[in-house]
């Protein structure tokens, strides 16, 4: 059977396996529903980020099959589609128009979210990591928030310079041509296209985020053994005053984006506007902005600098733990090694990353610009952080039993997700788990009234379970999280994040495919019962 062909814009090729879910939350009320997730944008990476699907929406008369935007230019893409139409305009990026309580969300975060971050990291830096000390302390009289503000580390002139040297680094590393594809078998780098955009156009990436993370690593370990530039302790040391030079990069390049969505767009047709401030600073107005050919917003703030940081992060991290009691701890050693595979998985399907939500569907606003450079590295950090205020040294059985988990989790989600893709690529002429996959038919009408035809695989790991990708990345979480013993709450951020996360988005997901595919999701569901856990969810 033909895949089904797209009908709306900045859309990649409809994936013909796996239900409608997504790795990114989208639409006018996403953030309502789920305001935490879109501080991270990705909230997750993009080996853990399911590929952007062609077509409408399910019930394509939702919150994105907006009206037309009262005084949007109305502008032809490639193919002749107005822009100023109904029709057009609610199939790609985020909502023409926000309702009150996803605008009360957007100011609530932008209030808040700074607050949030500087909590968790001011709670280990003044109170060994617990969550509940400072409220019982300012509760019981004992603190005052002035007091708290007052030993809180401000923003100096060395972490001003090595934030600003880390920058320009990645800066100059991501505009080098990449050379790691031509001798690593299997690693798809170099010059790549992304999906189609609002306008018709296809943007090509210079993908070498492998070779940034790989050249940025070379040099830490060069000058921990050789160099002696700097101390490898140099991030933890400068932690709190690099928060605030985190901040400010998130704050002016989120506020430089929306005055050049406004001013001097890459693409002015790619361009939305609500008429609300806050929401289209938040959200973004620019669907790709760009300076000049090569430098991509979406493609550079999500990828680096943070996610290239968090494996710097953590080896800073243990270089502290060293300085500090003389011996690395066999659980810090487990984190580093658990979120390293989570990193290098990001940077090797790089290129499968141009098809995700985050490049196809998001435009560049402050959730993706402040959460890259704030959120991301401060709080996915949060395991290693406490290790160095507690030292935990775990029993060798249980060692392996989180290791364990962690590397199933991964092998898990990886392995579903190539059963998805393979399923895809081969339009189900292939073997998975050595026999021929099986899928559930099924159609829809889209918003232009064709009726479309697409399959729903009920083999392998998605016969077990309808997102069995979540379960397997939910048990990596906990893996990063059990790492850190169970003394403190404060290591388990991570997974009460990404259960609410993924349970959400997990019923979010299934409520748009029983409206998009009607009956035949009701045979999918009777062929495939469990969401997440077999037997149980």
């Amino acid at each position: 059977m033909a895949r089904s062909q797209p009908t709306g814009w900045g859309e990649a090729p409809r994936p013909i396996a796996g239900p409608e879910g997504r790795r990114v939350a989208q639409g006018p009320s996403a953030i309502g529903r789920l305001s935490l997730h879109l501080i991270v944008g990705t909230g997750r990476t993009s080996a853990q980020t399911e590929r952007v699907r062609a077509g409408p929406e399910p019930g394509a008369q939702g919150p994105m099959a907006a009206k037309s935007q009262p005084g949007a230019p109305k502008t032809k893409s490639a193919s002749g589609i107005t822009n100023g139409k109904a029709a057009a305009q609610g199939q790609w990026g985020r909502a023409w128009e926000v309702d009150w309580f996803s605008l009360a969300s957007v100011i609530f975060l932008l209030l808040f979210a700074p607050f949030i971050v500087y909590y968790f990291i001011m709670a280990c830096d003044q109170y060994g990591c617990s969550l509940t000390a400072p409220v019982v302390d300012l509760a019981a009289g004992r603190a005052r928030l002035a007091a708290i503000w007052a030993r809180t580390p401000p923003v100096t002139a060395k972490a001003a310079q090595i934030y600003a040297a880390w920058v320009t680094f990645q800066v100059l590393l991501y505009m080098l041509p990449d050379f790691c594809h031509k001798f690593l078998p299997g690693y798809v780098g170099g010059v790549q296209e992304g999906a189609v955009t609002p306008t018709g156009a296809v943007n090509k990436y210079e993908i070498n985020g492998l070779q940034a993370w790989l050249l940025t690593h070379l040099l830490w370990f060069a000058n921990v053994h050789l160099l002696s530039w700097f101390s490898p302790t140099i991030i933890f040391d400068n932690w709190i005053p690099l928060l605030w030079c985190a901040n400010i990069l998130g704050y002016a390049v989120s506020t430089f984006a929306m005055v050049k969505g406004y001013l001097f767009p890459t693409d002015a047709r790619e361009c939305k506007f609500t008429g609300n401030f806050f929401y289209n600073y938040m959200m973004g107005v620019e669907f790709n902005p760009r300076i000049g050919k090569w430098f991509d917003f979406k493609l550079f703030f999500n990828g680096r600098p943070g996610i290239i940081a968090w494996t710097l992060i953590n080896l800073s991290f243990a270089a502290k733990q060293q300085e500090l009691y003389g011996y690395v701890t066999n659980s810090m050693v487990l984190v580093n090694v658990l979120q390293a595979i989570y990193v290098l998985d990001f940077f090797w399907n790089e290129t499968w990353y141009l098809k995700t939500i985050d490049i196809c569907h998001d435009h560049f606003g402050w959730y993706l610009g402040w959460g890259d450079c704030v959120w991301l590295p401060y709080l996915y950090t949060l395991q290693g952080l406490f290790l160095v205020y507690h030292p935990v040294q775990l029993p060798t059985p249980y060692v392996l039993g989180v290791l364990l988990l962690g590397l199933l989790g991964y092998y898990i989600f990886r392995m579903t997700n190539h059963q998805k893709d393979l399923f895809r690529r081969t339009d189900g002429r292939c073997l998975i788990w050595g026999r021929k996959p099986k899928a559930i038919e099924c159609s829809y009408t889209s918003a232009d009234g064709q009726k479309h035809h697409s399959k729903l695989l009920v083999s392998g790991f998605w016969g077990v379970a309808r997102h069995f990708n979540y379960t397997g990345d939910l048990m990596g979480s906990l893996a990063y999280c059990l790492a850190c013993g169970g003394s403190h709450l404060l290591p388990y951020f991570y997974i009460i994040f990404m259960t609410i996360l993924l349970t959400h988005r997990c019923l979010r997901d299934e409520h748009r495919c029983a409206n998009k595919y009607g009956r035949d999701w009701e045979r999918y569901t009777a062929a495939v019962p469990y969401r997440l856990l077999p037997g149980i969810f």
